[in-house]
């Protein structure tokens, strides 16, 4: 894997938790704005757009440098519309990451059937 493909790997991972934690403070002050006077759905309903903006873009750039198969593109979008879903893509992303990690390494020590 060269460095633009893990750098387009880690881009996904890194923004993927902070739009789940979004998407799920969006539900929460849905909820509260039904129940309560407080109204911070607007706001929050910015910040989770943003948040999800940048992921499809960044998803976007992944797809194609990691020269993912459509399954596997198709997984992490819609790990991306789950509530929690983009905690699984993190998880998902981190072990992809070290499995090339591990498989870089032995490729540059010589082991056999890496």
């Amino acid at each position: 894997m060269d460095l633009k493909t893990a750098s387009a790997l880690r881009r996904l991972r890194l923004i993927s938790a902070p739009e789940a934690t979004s998407f799920l403070l969006l539900l929460v002050c849905a909820v509260l704005k039904r129940t309560t006077s407080f109204n911070a759905v607007p706001t929050m309903g910015m910040v989770h757009g943003f948040l999800f903006i940048t992921y499809v873009i960044f998803w976007v750039d992944a797809w194609k440098r990691a020269k993912w198969e459509t399954k596997t593109a198709v997984l992490y979008f819609v790990l991306s519309v789950l509530p929690l879903g983009g905690f699984f893509a993190d998880r998902k992303l981190r072990r992809e990451a070290e499995a090339s990690v591990m498989a870089a390494r032995a490729r540059k020590e010589g082991v056999v059937g890496a």
